[in-house]
């Protein structure tokens, strides 16, 4: 077990989230000294509203689907609150999320019954006064989890540099505003657009069904795989490229308009498209698909599909 360094300045000299005693024998006498203050496993995990699971950093070599998919967790009287959506972040929950099971803690000991998921128990270790790891010895798995309060916590970027998630949030992007201006091309007959995981950042489908068709009526004429890069300088905005297989690239500038509708400038012909999402997919586990990857497993992934 790693040393510990508590919050508040507290040291852990005996068992971790524990107190203990102090015995002095002096000239045949015994004294005991006040206990030596300690915080335990439940004052930890309520110490920071928000807990920030950094994927980036975790260690696995197996994945656990509702830890993958969250982007943060809350350990509140025994509740176990996610954020698992991009949409609505902030708001949902007061800003906790929604919640997906119980817990209790022992000791440095985790225990979480997800209530899609099962029973996991964790091995917890403190970092330093913000920082834990959680480890399932079962998977050999371990993740770093960061805490944060909801007052100062940035939202805002959690969204922005995970943006590719929420292209997926929808089972489908209908196209609702095309510009006046901009030179004809073959993006305007683009009725419909689906963001699915895969390789990169994703794969997508399009359609050219006409407006109003029933999302799960859709022909999908084309796929491909898309990528969502940064903007230097335009936390807001991102660049968006649609790699048609077999048709070459088109290329966007992205900008998000509201949780639910998001504009796509095409920087080739000058064109303007707006886009709203339909059928809303509220994240509870993986069931769709959508499992939360590491910017290295992200890049492994762009390398393969670059080979071919």
């Amino acid at each position: 077990m790693k040393a510990l360094k508590l919050l508040f300045g507290f040291t852990l000299l005996a068992t971790l989230f524990t107190s203990c005693y102090t015995e002095v024998i002096v000239d045949d006498t015994t004294t005991t000294i006040d206990p030596i203050p300690t915080v335990t496993l439940e004052e930890v995990l309520n110490s920071y509203e928000l807990w920030y699971v950094d994927i980036n950093r975790s260690n696995a070599s197996g994945q656990i689907p509702f830890m993958q998919i969250a982007f943060t967790l809350s350990f509140r009287n025994g509740n176990v609150k996610a954020n698992n959506n991009l949409v609505g972040i902030g708001d949902q929950g007061y800003g906790f999320g929604i919640d997906v099971g119980f817990y209790d803690t022992f000791a440095d000991e985790l225990d979480v019954s997800h209530d899609l998921d099962g029973f996991y128990s964790f091995q917890v270790t403190q970092l330093n006064n913000r920082e834990i790891e959680l480890y399932y010895p079962q998977l050999n798995v371990s993740y770093i989890l960061v805490g944060y309060q909801r007052s100062t916590f940035d939202y805002d970027l959690l969204f922005y540099d995970n943006i590719h998630y929420f292209m997926q949030e929808y089972v489908a992007w209908e196209k609702v505003y095309t510009s006046p201006y901009g030179d004809p091309n073959e993006f305007d007959y683009e009725n419909f657009l689906q963001f699915l995981p895969g390789g990169g950042d994703g794969n997508f489908q399009s359609s050219q069904d006409p407006n109003g068709t029933n999302i799960y009526d859709l022909y999908w004429d084309y796929t491909g795989v898309f990528n969502i890069d940064d903007v230097t300088g335009d936390l807001y905005s991102k660049y968006l490229t649609l790699d048609y297989d077999y048709l070459g690239n088109e290329y966007f500038v992205l900008d998000v308009i509201d949780d639910r509708t998001v504009e796509l400038f095409h920087e080739p012909s000058g064109t303007l498209y707006r886009f709203k999402g339909k059928g809303y997919i509220q994240y509870k586990f993986n069931g769709r698909g959508k499992m939360r990857l590491s910017k290295k497993d992200i890049a492994e992934q762009s390398k393969k599909i670059s080979i071919f």
